[in-house]
């Protein structure tokens, strides 16, 4: 029987659903939905949500957790884009999202986006061995991309799209020359930041992917304005065809589908800017977006080849880790977590997962100054760009590391009942085991659960031969005390060592 995995796109214009069949390692479409749900015309000028726009996304989710009711949790990932990274009340539309869908949604970051973007649109075009630029106009922000044959060499977020731009410029369905001026200098503008970059790294064939772009290509093939790829002088031609409409509820165009019709004018003029910045005289047109390539990533995840982990070895290698020492720590809270609970034996495990990329990065800070180097640490995780990663993902991370050391106190906001608290005490306890540095290798110490904690047993005799680690290890008591837990060190029974 073959695999079955699914990518759900949360836009800020439409949701979509990809379901995708596996055969000897490519994907295969099997079934797709698209809900035009225009999220980012929900989103008010201070940046909240507003409950319409909710309440259609929570809808759409809805729909879609039918679909994919079955599915295996590895099997399914929901990702979501620019409108829900810059709401400010993102959170409560998550949460209800996620019960709604039935799996948890990631806010990944908008490189992260335009990598997955490249990603899907490598895996639908010949000739990978041709540089491209992709273009992709979303609904709340636009991704430029830069790669070749499968890797991406420049990738950038925008914050424009279609819908903001429909809205802000072309209020009501009005079409005028002010207003469509105004949007193209916009749009240049933005533009003006990357560009320079673009130019210098060059392209061999420009390639446009998702709604904007595919809605373009219709209306410009079906008006007879281009023939099978967008044009400059096409684009100018449908411009001027609409300003003469004078108003979006008059323009009756073949090729422009009633989903379209209010973010087309936005789509255009910022496709226009593109062109005219980039220098381009046409545009090809790729199926290839970010619900697929988040099939193929998450392809990646399903056979254990997940970019996540090159992305810590690479962050390794970048901020020069002592890779010694964060495996010791890596491997001794890996097996302290195991003792915790059995099931984090598997390799495959995401807590374990994450406790072993802490471990292995918890030192990345060093590199900016060793005074707090975990808050340099935990700041550098949050907020680089870690390919693979969702900005929740690294939140998480980001959080772990940061507690690795140093007062728990700060700490206090995480759920009672969160499993990082696990995950913590025992990147804690190996950070602290591991402090001489001295290559000792996993001990042989116990870690389980009490009512109120923890307790750490030790063999006979240890912690007198390591003062230093006795000394840390009351600290520790003290610090969980202060959060209210309890750390408990006790010798282990002697017949038990035997």
């Amino acid at each position: 029987m073959q695999d079955v995995i699914a990518a759900i796109d949360l836009g800020s214009n439409s949701f979509r659903l990809q379901v995708g069949r596996i055969v000897n390692d490519q994907i295969y479409a099997l079934d797709g939905i698209k809900e035009p749900v225009r999220l980012a015309a929900g989103l008010s000028a201070d940046k909240f949500l507003d409950d319409a726009a909710m309440a259609r996304g929570i809808s759409a989710l809805r729909r879609f957790h039918e679909r994919v009711a079955g599915f295996a949790p590895e099997a399914v990932r929901a990702v979501a884009t620019n409108t829900l990274r810059v709401a400010k009340n993102a959170a409560d539309f998550l949460a209800q999202g996620e019960a709604a869908l039935g799996f948890p949604i990631e806010v990944i970051a908008g490189r992260e986006e335009a990598r997955l973007i490249y990603v899907g649109v490598a895996h639908t075009l010949p000739d990978p061995q041709r540089q491209r630029l992709i273009v992709d106009i979303g609904g709340g922000s636009t991704e430029f991309i830069i790669g070749k044959n499968f890797e991406p060499i420049l990738l950038d977020s925008l914050y424009m799209g279609c819908v903001g731009f429909s809205l802000k410029y072309f209020p009501g369905g009005r079409i005028d020359k002010r207003g469509m001026k105004e949007a193209m200098l916009a749009a240049r503008r933005e533009l003006q930041s990357i560009v320079h970059d673009y130019r210098e790294a060059g392209w061999e064939i420009a390639v446009g992917s998702s709604g904007t772009a595919k809605a373009l290509l219709e209306i410009l093939d079906q008006n007879g304005l281009a023939a099978g790829c967008i044009t400059h002088d096409g684009l100018a031609r449908l411009r001027a065809m609409l300003l003469r409409a004078g108003r979006l509820d008059a323009v009756d165009l073949p090729g422009l589908k009633g989903d379209r019709v209010p973010v087309i004018l936005g789509g255009l003029a910022i496709m226009s800017a593109v062109f005219q910045e980039f220098g381009l005289e046409r545009m090809e047109f790729s199926e290839g977006a970010l619900r697929l390539g988040v099939l193929y990533d998450l392809l990646g995840r399903y056979h254990h080849h997940d970019l996540r982990d090159a992305s810590v070895d690479a962050f390794m290698t970048r901020y020069r880790v002592n890779a010694n020492q964060a495996g010791q720590v890596a491997d001794t809270a890996c097996h302290l977590l195991e003792q915790l609970d059995p099931v984090m034996a598997d390799a495959a495990n995401l807590d374990r997962r994450f406790l072993r990329w802490a471990a292995m990065l918890h030192e990345i800070g060093i590199s900016v100054a060793h005074a707090s180097y975990h808050k340099h640490s935990a700041y550098i995780l949050a907020n680089a760009d870690m390919p693979g990663f969702s900005k929740m993902d690294q939140t998480r991370l980001a959080r772990i590391v940061l507690a690795h050391r140093g007062k728990l106190e700060r700490l206090a906001g995480i759920e009672p009942t969160s499993p990082d608290w696990q995950l913590i005490v025992c990147l804690r306890l190996a950070v602290v085991i591991h402090r001489a540095r001295d290559h000792r290798g996993v001990p042989a110490i116990g870690l389980t659960r009490a009512r109120h904690g923890f307790v750490v047993e030790t063999p006979p005799g240890w912690l007198q031969h390591l003062p230093l680690t006795a000394a840390a290890f009351e600290e520790e008591r003290q610090q969980w005390q202060s959060v209210d837990r309890v750390l408990t060190v006790r010798t282990r029974a002697a017949q038990q060592t035997q």
